[in-house]
């Protein structure tokens, strides 16, 4: 398989994309350290790894806690002996707040860019020494299309994966060379618990996600998933610094 004897590390492991990439990666051979502040998602995740006869680990990480991303990177040193890749998946959009600029309040703004922002920092700080150290690999960092172009209601969750490609693209310029690509994915609508949290608020607003994109349909976990895994296989070896959209056309029109 394509990452047979390779390690990886997945942030925001518990449920959605995170999870769904969990699955991938370990179809394709990897070992998991699985990191999330949801220890229960985190055991369902270890399952579903199992299940698929694959191997992984669950660690408690809060991303913004530069001790617990530390101790995730380290578990993977001491639980399979190296790490080749990270996904930083996890992330926070406000719980679905939609409203103008001026209306957000600045612990609202802060929380969100800490978690978005400084959590893939601190953990690309931890990573990529780690990736380096075994001979090189790969970092996956989730934005959004948010991050492509303007989201009105959403201007904090735009400005932090706007920062995140800023980061992705700045780290793959300094490390690529060195042997570690770095990439973002930018997913469109995905239905995960995320997105649900926007789409409860009413039906009108159901509808307007689905018909987002040109496929009219919201995209799937496992459709990113599959994005993430292209992102850490060899297949994407001269992939570097790009900001993929995995959106179904929703940033073409």
């Amino acid at each position: 398989m394509a990452l047979e004897g390779k390690v990886a590390l997945i942030t925001g492991a518990s449920s959605g994309i995170g999870q769904a990439a969990a699955v991938a990666l370990a179809q394709m051979g990897a070992r998991l350290v699985l990191a999330d502040i949801d220890g229960d998602g985190g055991a369902r995740t270890v399952h579903k790894v199992q299940e698929v006869g694959g191997e992984a680990t669950y660690i408690t990480c809060d991303v913004t806690q530069p001790r617990e991303v530390d101790a995730a990177v380290q578990r993977a040193l001491s639980a399979y002996g190296g790490l080749h890749h990270a996904v930083n998946s996890a992330g926070i959009s406000g719980g679905g707040m939609q409203k103008p600029l001026l209306e957000w309040d600045e612990d609202e703004f802060d929380r969100i860019m800490t978690v978005n922002v400084r959590g893939v920092w601190l953990c690309m700080k931890a990573q990529i020494p780690a990736i380096l150290n075994s001979g090189g690999g790969s970092i996956v960092n989730l934005a959004s299309v948010a991050g492509l172009i303007g989201a009105p209601g959403g201007a904090a969750y735009a400005a932090s994966k706007h920062a995140v490609i800023g980061l992705t693209r700045t780290a793959a310029l300094e490390y690529g060379r060195l042997g570690v690509r770095v990439n973002a994915l930018c997913p469109s609508f995905i239905d995960t618990p995320m997105v649900t949290a926007i789409t409860s608020k009413s039906e009108k607003m159901a509808e307007r996600t689905r018909r987002a994109s040109p496929l009219h349909r919201l995209g799937t976990a496992q459709e990113v998933a599959s994005a993430i895994a292209y992102l850490c296989s060899d297949g994407a070896s001269f992939v570097n610094g790009v900001a993929l959209a995995v959106d179904g056309g929703l940033t073409a029109m």
